[in-house]
């Protein structure tokens, strides 16, 4: 397996990313179209980058996030969430990972664990935070492995039919 992890253009590889994202998140066609209009939308965010895995020369998974912004949809809904709990501290001086997903053919082969740790690595921000689906899975058991622990759960995002956990760590992540 050639694998290379590096910088991704995400928008001009929208698509193809997004691609991946439908097959390991199981996403419609009006899903992705509702979200390409978002990635597209937050690669103009200040900080914004991205992350791409290619196995032999095809995208196999991607990954982008930004420093945090409080005034940001995704902060305004888990705002209340982390706040009743006493941790919306952890909004502030944070990098948020966006999206993470690899293609279900390539996963546990270290590619998103590779994908988190790069792009966190070269994070300004002292913390991470993310969110993804409330309920044990290989991706909250990656998470847990490199030090995010759950600031919130039960976290309702309109349109969402399942409940999400925020969770966050402090940076560097930690290694196997």
């Amino acid at each position: 397996m050639d694998l290379v992890i590096g910088p991704l253009d995400l928008s001009a590889h929208v698509d193809e990313a997004l691609a991946v994202q439908a097959v390991a998140f199981g996403l419609g066609p009006d899903e992705v179209a509702v979200r390409r209009q978002i990635v597209l939308r937050h690669m103009t965010y200040p900080g914004a980058r991205a992350l791409g895995a290619t196995v032999d020369g095809h995208l196999a998974g991607f990954v982008y996030g930004m420093p945090n912004d409080r005034t940001h949809w995704w902060s305004t809904v888990v705002e209340p969430y982390l706040r009743a709990l006493s941790n919306d501290h952890w909004l502030d001086d944070s990098f948020v990972i966006t999206e993470l997903h690899v293609h279900p053919a390539y996963q546990n082969r270290g590619l998103g664990r590779s994908l988190i740790t790069t792009i966190t690595d070269a994070a300004a921000e002292p913390r991470s935070i993310l969110s993804a689906i409330d309920t044990e899975s290989p991706a909250r058991a990656l998470y847990r492995s490199l030090g995010y622990q759950d600031l919130a759960r039960q976290v309702l995002f309109p349109s969402a039919p399942k409940p999400y956990a925020v969770m966050g760590a402090p940076l560097p992540l930690l290694r196997r």
